[in-house]
């Protein structure tokens, strides 16, 4: 008869095995993307187009208009200032800006928009937006992935993972002359989830978008069939390596080639835009120099959707002004709004026009607003301000011609139905058919989410 201590000194080392074993099945477990075929919801959006607006647009000087900030002009805030800032401002300084009432619904627009005021029976603008950080950085962080201070999944890799694409020959998530500062390929990147899932760039904000675009995406020395075969052999050698478990890094690169060579029939027809009409240009602004590189962005965005791409991400940067007026808040934003106006409105129509607006959620917002009190020695300048912002989205399942929250009378803090960034996020997936709850995605283990554990869908903003 064998003992226990017989079995247990003969059989040790089995148990690391089987314990190893375990913990790579649930890896291989959690790196399998959870298809969503039968989405949780009836989604109101199929794609979304994220117009990001870099440095931290002021909401008191383009949607949100606050008649006793420009009374008050030159007094103190008679409230406390964030016990936390970037930097020291001084009194309240009211718009240098007219707002107008624009559209059915009545919405004050800054003259600094009048492009866009024409489109805000179709825009649901978010006045009470909040997030957490000051810092461009981490803001942005927050905004794009949910985490100022981790490296987290961006919310297009989370949709990406969810949902996939709905044209194999592109990818789902696609992000336009991005930024490589404060986050830079975290903003869009997929941190743990595999490769697959994160963002493909089309060049950087420090290239005029002209001349953005795919690099390598034909080869000069074989023809297709010739790629296909060697992309054949490159499989199966890869595959002989990969064994069991899977590897998701080599199964990331394996999908990257086939992904690269699939490209090679799709991406330079949406790349070159010369099949569009002089009515599309001049709609997107493409035929005056101020416009060019954003309305370029723009159309290509709307390129992309149409195509399938899930995720398109539109960044408004460069490395001279961007939004972030310390100083000089009168030529920097109206230098800044002048090169995206057109643009913006021009996607709108365009959307409208070919039916798509309808389950295309466009989303426009900085990663944080401005303070409604002075900085800058030239008195003409506002501090970061994530106590209270504006965001708005258009189309895809949301309310157009309303507004919902508010910032308190000057602007500085949200006050009124306020909507945390892990909220917009929520809504986001909401929007699009997923539940922010169960969309996971299990990580040096735990599950995790683009929402953390927090965020409430704003059914409000719905249609």
């Amino acid at each position: 008869m064998i003992s226990r201590r017989d079995i247990l000194r003969q059989t040790a080392l089995g148990f690391g095995s089987i314990a190893l074993t375990s913990l790579l099945e649930e890896q291989v477990l959690a790196e399998k993307p959870r298809e969503l075929k039968n989405p949780h919801f009836v989604p109101r959006a199929k794609r979304v187009i994220f117009l990001f607006m870099k440095g931290g647009p002021s909401q008191v000087d383009t949607f949100e208009y606050k008649p006793q900030l420009q009374r008050d002009h030159g007094k103190e805030l008679p409230f406390a200032k964030p016990k936390v800032t970037f930097a020291p401002t001084g009194n309240l300084l009211a718009s240098p800006w007219r707002f107008t009432q624009h559209g059915q619904c009545g919405h004050y627009v800054s003259e600094l928009f009048p492009q866009v005021a024409k489109h805000v029976d179709d825009i649901c603008f978010l006045h009470g937006l909040h997030g957490t950080n000051p810092a461009h950085g981490a803001a942005s962080l927050k905004l794009h992935t949910g985490a100022d201070n981790f490296v987290r999944p961006s919310m297009g890799a989370w949709i990406n993972y969810g949902l996939g694409t709905e044209n194999a020959n592109l990818p789902a998530f696609v992000t336009i002359c991005p930024t490589l500062g404060h986050g830079g390929v975290n903003n869009w990147g997929g941190a743990f989830l595999p490769a697959k899932f994160a963002g493909t760039p089309i060049s950087n904000a420090s290239v005029p978008a002209k001349n953005a675009r795919m690099h390598h995406i034909t080869n000069p020395q074989w023809t297709l069939a010739e790629q296909r075969m060697q992309l054949d052999f490159l499989r199966q050698l890869n595959r002989d390596q990969i064994g069991s478990p899977v590897s998701s890094d080599l199964e990331s690169r394996i999908h990257s080639f086939e992904l690269a060579f699939r490209m090679q029939t799709s991406m330079p027809e949406i790349q070159e835009i010369g099949d569009e009409s002089e009515a599309t240009h001049k709609l997107y602004g493409l035929d005056n120099p101020v416009t060019e590189d954003f309305g370029r962005q723009c159309l290509l965005a709307r390129r992309f959707c149409e195509r399938g791409v899930r995720f398109v991400q539109v960044t408004h940067s460069d490395s001279k002004v961007q939004w972030d007026q310390h100083g000089n808040l009168r030529r920097g934003h109206a230098e800044k709004a002048s090169e995206v106006d057109q643009p913006i409105a021009g996607l709108l129509e365009d959307l409208k026009t070919r039916g798509l607006l309808n389950d295309t959620l466009v989303v426009w917002s900085g990663e944080f607003g401005r303070t409604p009190t002075v900085q800058g020695s030239d008195n003409d300048g506002r501090d970061h301000n994530p106590w209270g912002f504006t965001m708005w989205m258009a189309g895809g399942g949301v309310k157009g011609g309303t507004r919902h929250g508010a910032t308190d009378e000057y602007g500085f803090y949200a006050e009124r139905g306020k909507v945390h960034i892990h909220d917009f996020h929520a809504t986001l997936l909401y929007l699009l058919g997923i539940d922010h709850e169960k969309l996971t995605y299990r990580h040096g283990g735990r599950d995790f989410r683009l929402t953390d554990v927090f965020g409430n869908v704003v059914h409000d903003i719905l249609s």
